[in-house]
């Protein structure tokens, strides 16, 4: 069974319904028994991180993602999910995240004007490292973005994809069981859906 965290932020039902349409069981929670209990854990969201952050500590949500990751299950990050992950975000001032992989969330700091932001709609990944997910990923795929911020992580080596928007910034990291991407793949089609198998599909 699938975990997916609750806290409160982001359409989660749609990541639901692409898990569901893979054939996979997927339940959206916020207990953290039924989290560390899952075999898979799925960590979503959109909107402010600091506000993302103080919701997983009002639902007492940072040790089931933690000991989640340390179990070694396969997890997954999306869109904030990912930005969750790092030691600290510059949005509304510095505001800590879980530590999880060391590095920065950073506004686009774009001078092309003609690069909107926040960053929406279709855009290719560059693959740097292939994880097992992403094995129906053809190098170049387009997937769907909305966000103003990225990652910078401390440790390159953790960096599985790229995307340029006026300058190249980290799309997707890979370290140990933890796959998370800044790209929504439960609105990326076709391309998206076999990412959510491929992951329904992992062993622990």
């Amino acid at each position: 069974m699938i975990a997916i965290i609750d806290y409160g932020m982001g359409n989660l039902r749609s990541v639901q319904k692409g898990f569901e349409r893979m054939g996979r069981e997927a339940v959206v929670t916020r207990d953290p028994k039924t989290i560390l209990d899952a075999g898979k854990v799925v960590l979503p969201g959109v909107g402010a991180f600091p506000d993302c952050m103080r919701n997983l500590e009002e639902y007492g949500l940072i040790d089931a993602v933690k000991q989640s990751i340390r179990s070694g299950k396969p997890f997954l990050g999306i869109c904030l999910g990912l930005q969750l992950l790092f030691t600290e975000s510059e949005e509304f001032g510095i505001s800590k995240g879980l530590d999880i992989i060391k590095g920065r969330v950073i506004r686009f700091k774009i001078q092309d004007p003609t690069f909107k932001i926040p960053h929406m709609g279709w855009n290719s990944v560059s693959i740097k490292r292939r994880p097992p997910v992403f094995a129906d990923v053809p190098d170049g795929s387009h997937v769907y973005f909305v966000h103003s911020f990225h990652v910078v992580p401390e440790d390159k080596s953790v960096i599985a994809t790229t995307t340029n928007y006026g300058m190249d910034f980290v799309s997707s990291i890979w370290k140990d069981n933890i796959l998370a991407v800044q790209f929504h793949p439960e609105k990326s089609q076709a391309l998206g859906l076999s990412i959510l198998k491929r992951f329904g599909e992992q062993k622990a």
